[in-house]
């Protein structure tokens, strides 16, 4: 199948109030994650959705695209390094739109909980497809996702959350936080390899899904990330998907929050 990342650039023939539109909306169910389901109200309330207004294309016009991401401190969002692109398509140290904007702790975007902020720096791993986004306020009530300093195990069970299309025919993100399961069965230096588990073997990430978090959950412990969504086959699928490994550059990730990018 054929091999995308899970960011779709939208809006260069667009007008921008169309484009926004189409990325707020879709004429598609309310799903995300392809054969995955709806996360109830005020669950994984650390999920993010990022929407980016005005990325200057190679022609000089402008385009609109969308990500996915986590909060993993009160100030930073982690996704995956190729949602800051520049018209080049090179992964860059600052936010390339006009605005992008973090909806933090909103299951349901048509709503109005959780908060709504700019990006205003960014810092992209050298090693891995991964970049830290740099709110403009901190975020106290929302208790940000751990991130993990230990590989998981091949056969581990992972969860994945976000607001991404079902299908890469006509994808469109969607409204509502969406949810699925996925088995480990890789890792390199930089990847960890995924299958789909549940609810359905073929459930997997799909377009503007990028940087979305996998997880472990325990019992009442605490979630852990263990990589973000990178790339994989046309959505849904059931053979490998490629997820940015976060585990091994933890100590990359806990020094750029310190230092914000200075270090």
């Amino acid at each position: 199948m054929r091999r995308t990342t899970r960011s779709i650039l939208v809006g260069a023939l667009l007008g921008p109030a169309a484009a926004l539109s189409l990325l707020l909306s879709s004429a598609a169910p309310a799903t995300a994650i392809a054969n995955g389901e709806p996360v109830p109200d005020g669950k994984y309330r650390f999920a993010v959705k990022l929407t980016m207004t005005g990325i200057p294309t190679a022609s000089g016009g402008r385009r609109n695209s969308a990500c996915s991401g986590a909060l993993i401190a009160p100030e930073w969002v982690i996704t995956a390094g190729h949602c800051f692109r520049d018209a080049n398509n090179v992964r860059v140290n600052y936010p390339v739109a006009d605005l992008t904007t973090a909806t933090v702790g909103r299951t349901d975007l048509t709503g109005t909980g959780g908060h709504e902020l700019e990006v205003v720096a960014v810092i992209q791993s050298p090693t891995a497809d991964v970049s830290l986004a740099r709110l403009a306020e901190p975020v106290r009530d929302i208790r940000p996702l751990r991130v993990g300093h230990r590989a998981p195990e091949l056969g581990t069970v992972v969860r994945v959350t976000g607001y991404g299309s079902t299908t890469s025919v006509n994808p469109a993100p969607v409204t509502r936080l969406r949810t699925g399961q996925m088995t480990v069965v890789s890792l390199s230096d930089t990847v960890t390899g995924l299958q789909g588990y549940a609810p359905q073997p073929d459930t997997t990430p799909c377009p503007y899904d990028s940087g979305a978090p996998f997880f472990i959950e325990r019992d009442r412990a605490r979630p852990v990330l263990v990589s973000v969504v990178s790339n994989g086959p046309s959505c849904p699928h059931t053979a490998v998907e490629n997820s940015a490994r976060t585990d091994n550059i933890a100590g990359w990730i806990r020094e750029s929050i310190r230092t914000g990018g200075a270090g």
